[in-house]
């Protein structure tokens, strides 16, 4: 027989040869657990092409009405048990940390959207037990885009986090950068909403 006409050091890398090809083929078998496909989104389709006037602010000199969008969300991983939602713009040259539009968290696991008008400032239609934090405006509310004039269109990242606790480890009216920072230490996965804007 051939293999046995063939070298000891032949037929051994010949044996290494056809293992590794096995392993190679059990390993190709062998598939994946499903990952969650987390999407955040908003039912108003407008900001994706441009932010309507009632969603931006009504400071420096913007004249919108301050009314936070609608937000809805699916695809949460097992072991959700609460959310944390932020609102960041990075565009802000000024402060050189960006500007923390809005931070809501502790919002319960079996939520899976915030209606219209949610971020008012001491706001009754946010589901029970769910939180505002301080945004760089000062108060635990949303406040939207109003970016300089001339500016190129900012870029307004509205961020959900899956977190595996129910209750954030955070003092009463946390800045975003402390609720983000504290939301990343139990966060199992995140989904990203970008709007743009600019005057």
């Amino acid at each position: 027989m051939l293999a046995n006409r063939m070298p000891v050091s032949a037929r051994l890398g010949l044996l290494v040869v056809v293992l590794v090809a096995a392993v190679g083929v059990v390993t190709a078998q062998v598939k994946s657990p499903p990952r969650s496909h987390f999407v955040l989104s908003s039912p108003d389709a407008r900001p994706a092409v441009r932010v309507p006037e009632e969603y931006t602010a009504n400071v420096f000199g913007c004249t919108g009405a301050n009314i936070s969008p609608a937000l809805q969300w699916s695809g949460a991983p097992a072991g959700s048990k609460s959310f944390v939602i932020t609102l960041f713009d990075p565009d802000v040259a000024d402060t050189g940390s960006g500007w923390w539009h809005w931070v809501v968290y502790d919002v319960p696991a079996k939520v899976n959207s915030l209606p219209k008008g949610a971020g008012a400032e001491h706001s009754s239609i946010l589901p029970a037990g769910t939180q505002q934090g301080r945004t760089d405006l000062g108060n635990d509310a949303y406040h939207g885009p109003c970016p300089d004039k001339g500016q190129p269109p900012h870029h307004y990242k509205f961020t959900i986090y899956a977190l595996s606790v129910e209750k954030l480890d955070v003092p009463p009216e946390a800045s975003g950068a402390m609720v983000t920072s504290t939301a990343k230490e139990s966060a199992l996965t995140k989904a990203v909403f970008i709007v743009r804007y600019g005057r």
